[in-house]
């Protein structure tokens, strides 16, 4: 027979599976959501950079646009210049 702790610790790995599942669309959904407003974002800055603005002025649109959406100052996204 198996021991009481990994019975236990299988009951509890269903249970939390099963919790998960019941979560997941719904913050599936918002993920979705969010990701596609900070493409928009995101875009928005590129055509703010192709456009000739400073790159300053661009990343200050895109900080603003992104205001609530990721975490950090980068819109959920930090490259090397």
């Amino acid at each position: 027979m198996a021991p009481k702790w990994l019975i236990a610790s299988i009951f509890l790995s269903v249970f939390a599976m099963n919790a998960v599942a019941q979560h997941s669309d719904k913050e599936r959904k918002e993920d979705i959501a969010r990701h596609r407003a900070m493409a928009a974002a995101h875009e928005a800055a590129a055509k703010c950079l192709e456009s000739g603005k400073k790159e300053d002025v661009c990343f200050a649109e895109l900080q603003a646009a992104c205001k609530g959406l990721a975490i950090g100052k980068y819109c959920g996204m930090k490259h090397a210049h």
